[in-house]
C-alpha cells in the first residue's frame, strides 16, 4: 500500500497513522487538512525521519516538530473554550473537525469568514504572533456564521484572548 521510498506515497490517504506521521496532535488523527500548514509539518517529519537520531540537526526538528504539535494543540484548545463557552459543549469537536472532505457552507460566506478570521487574528491573541492562518480555522468560521454565532465568538475570543500590545 505505501513505500517507504517514497516519503509522499502515503499523504493523503486514508490510511490510519501512527504518532509520528500525524500531523495534528494525537495517534490517528483523521481531522487534518491538505493544507500548506500541514504538509509544512509533514515534511519537517520527513526530513527529521531521514537524519541520524543522535545528531543535531535530529534533535532540531524534532524540537520544531514538537514545538508546531503544542502550538496547534494550544490553539485548537483556546477555540474550543470559547465554543463552550457559547454554548456548544456537545458540538465543539465537531465544528472545530476539518477533514479533506470539509466544504464551504455557502459561497457568499467566504469572505465574511475570510474577513472574521483576519480580525480574530488581528484584534486577539487566540492565535500566537508568529501563526500563519489556517484554512482549517476558516473552515470553522464558515460554520461559525452558519450557525449566526461568528459575531459572538469574536466577542468572547476578544474578552478571553485580548490584544496585547
Amino acid at each position: 500500500l505505501c513505500s517507504n521510498n517514497n516519503p509522499y506515497a502515503s499523504f493523503g490517504a486514508t490510511l490510519a497513522r501512527d504518532e509520528e506521521q500525524n500531523l495534528w496532535s494525537t495517534p490517528h488523527d483523521v481531522t487534518h487538512t491538505e493544507a500548506d500548514d500541514d504538509r509544512v509539518l509533514y515534511n519537517m517529519i520527513v526530513v527529521r525521519n531521514q537524519l541520524d537520531k543522535d545528531s543535531e540537526e535530529w534533535q532540531k526538528l524534532n524540537y520544531d516538530i514538537y514545538t508546531l504539535r503544542q502550538t496547534r494543540k494550544e490553539v485548537r484548545s483556546r477555540w474550543k473554550h470559547i465554543l463552550e463557552d457559547l454554548g456548544f459543549q456537545k458540538e465543539a469537536d465537531s465544528l472545530l473537525s476539518v477533514t479533506k472532505l470539509s466544504i464551504i457552507s455557502d459561497s457568499q460566506n467566504m469572505s465574511k469568514a475570510r474577513d472574521i478570521l483576519l480580525k480574530l487574528s488581528e484584534e486577539t491573541n487566540i492565535f500566537p504572533t508568529s501563526w500563519e492562518l489556517s484554512e482549517r480555522y476558516l473552515f470553522v468560521v464558515d460554520r461559525l456564521i452558519a450557525l449566526d454565532a461568528a459575531e459572538e465568538f469574536f466577542r468572547v475570543a476578544s474578552a478571553a484572548y485580548p490584544k496585547r500590545p
